[in-house]
């Protein structure tokens, strides 16, 4: 009986870059191409982001694409941006006015919601999680997925949501 190859050929591979688009843009001198660099694609078709952009991370805090609000995963943070760090139901106030924050930037707020994912690090704190949500979404129309996950970064809760509002 021959023996089975245990190696995988995944670990021979290199994985792929991430690509801007499909299409392979043309060479051109750096200044020539500044020069006639034309707004993306997205912006052209209603897309539009909200809130300004970490210089450090590669995504907006929200778009709006049409009628629709995606905000990005949100961690509790105070108006200035800076991590706070409290129990489950402190962290989860700061995270709910984080998601605020980026929804009134485009318009809309928390009755406009209407998905949310919730990821939270300990699933122990579910039911004191789940009080304070109730508290800033009391007669939702909404459907939610709570998640247990641990962060990229030190926090105890981080949701992103999609909000419906007509322009």
């Amino acid at each position: 009986m021959a023996k089975a190859d245990t190696k995988s050929k995944a670990t021979k591979t290199k994985a792929p870059k991430a690509k801007a688009s499909s299409k392979a843009a043309p060479k051109a001198a750096p200044r020539a191409a500044a020069a006639a660099k034309s707004p993306p694609a997205a912006a052209k078709s209603g897309i539009q982001p909200v809130g300004k952009r970490n210089p450090n991370l590669p995504f907006h805090p929200g778009v709006r694409a049409g009628d629709f609000i995606f905000v990005s995963g949100q961690v509790a943070k105070d108006e200035n941006g800076n991590m706070c760090v409290g129990n489950i139901e402190e962290e989860t106030r700061w995270t709910i006015e984080s998601v605020r924050r980026v929804l009134k930037a485009a318009g809309a707020d928390l009755e406009d919601v209407v998905k949310v994912t919730v990821y939270l690090e300990d699933p122990r704190n579910f039911g004191r999680y789940n009080r304070v949500f109730a508290e800033y979404f009391p007669d939702a129309m909404l459907a939610r997925t709570t998640v247990e996950a641990r962060a990229a970064i030190e926090c105890k809760i981080e949701m992103d949501a999609i909000a419906y509002k007509p322009l």
